[in-house]
């Protein structure tokens, strides 16, 4: 087995080449490729408070206020009431923890709308319909004029004149000209025989997930021959099928190993030019105070030395 198979006590390696059969996921499932469910969410029901007032006490301004109640709250230190300060952190955060849970409730629902979109799968000699997200590595699906890509797939075959199929990939690169992908002759002949597409058994191997939409590398190996793949066959989910009655494609990439989501990357903690200005400015004030009240101190010190 491939080192994309092999895993080290819970920690799956990297891949570095995948190995794919069409129609057979009992062969895929060995590799543990990822579904094609997608999530772009940051939080969910139990984490949200804790990373949220995470990265909240990020901004330097707010876990000055935080020390500050600390200090109040100390009467020794302190003979200012606690209240004075709580309550505007708290609003702070309140209302900034209330935009972030609206922002990620949003993330939510998209991630729900596109994982359940329907598509036909080729199960067993049969199209059926199924949703996005148990779309696997390896499934054969049918795509007809206007659906969007489902994962990133090897063209087979399509209802176009030398299997050629077009695509909009507006959302991918902001191109709104057609682009035309051509299947290879050898699964061009498959066309819309469902027979012939369940008894497909090819073997893909092909470069690791990335990031590169105008790359791809890969063999196809069909009854003992081997086949060339390149850019030029493949569908990229987030395209869109136009002026193209049908096509079938092999899902060689699902979910977050597809370009698409590789380009996304993960939804992570962003600091505004705003927050870092505060930031610094934050500092520098309380660098310039700390200083001040030290001159002011040493002044007084001295002062009361030299008093007779």
């Amino acid at each position: 087995m491939p080192l994309s198979g092999l895993k080290f006590g819970k920690k799956k390696l990297k891949e570095e080449e995948r190995h794919l059969q069409a129609n057979n996921r009992d062969f895929n499932l060995e590799f543990e490729y990822a579904n094609n469910s997608i999530k772009t969410s940051k939080y969910n029901f139990f984490t949200f408070l804790p990373l949220n007032l995470f990265e909240q006490f990020q901004r330097i301004a707010n876990a000055y206020f935080l020390f500050l109640l600390i200090l109040q709250l100390i009467p020794e230190v302190s003979s200012l009431s606690w209240f004075t300060t709580v309550v505007p952190l708290v609003l702070v955060l309140t209302v900034s923890g209330v935009k972030d849970a609206i922002d990620d409730f949003n993330r939510h629902k998209n991630d729900n709308h596109v994982n359940n979109r329907p598509v036909q799968v080729l199960i067993n000699g049969r199209l059926k319909g199924d949703k996005w997200m148990n779309i696997q590595v390896g499934d054969i699906i049918k795509l007809e004029n206007n659906n969007f890509v489902t994962a990133d797939l090897l063209l087979l075959s399509s209802s176009e004149p030398h299997s050629l199929t077009y695509i909009e990939t507006a959302e991918l690169d902001g191109e709104t000209n057609l682009k035309v992908k051509q299947a290879l002759t050898v699964t061009a002949e498959l066309g819309l025989d469902l027979q012939k597409l369940a008894d497909f058994n090819g073997e893909v191997k092909c470069e690791a997930p990335n990031n590169k939409l105008d790359k791809f590398t890969g063999t196809l190996t069909l009854h003992g021959e081997k086949f060339s793949l390149d850019n030029e066959k493949m569908l990229l989910r987030g395209c869109t099928i136009r002026n193209t009655e049908w096509c079938f494609g092999l899902v060689v990439y699902a979910g977050p190993d597809t370009k698409l989501m590789q380009n996304c990357g993960k939804t992570i903690f962003k600091r505004t030019s705003i927050d870092r200005l505060m930031n610094v400015l934050v500092l520098v004030k309380d660098c310039f105070c700390g200083n001040l009240r030290q001159a002011v101190c040493l002044k007084s010190g001295q002062e009361r030395d030299i008093t007779p």
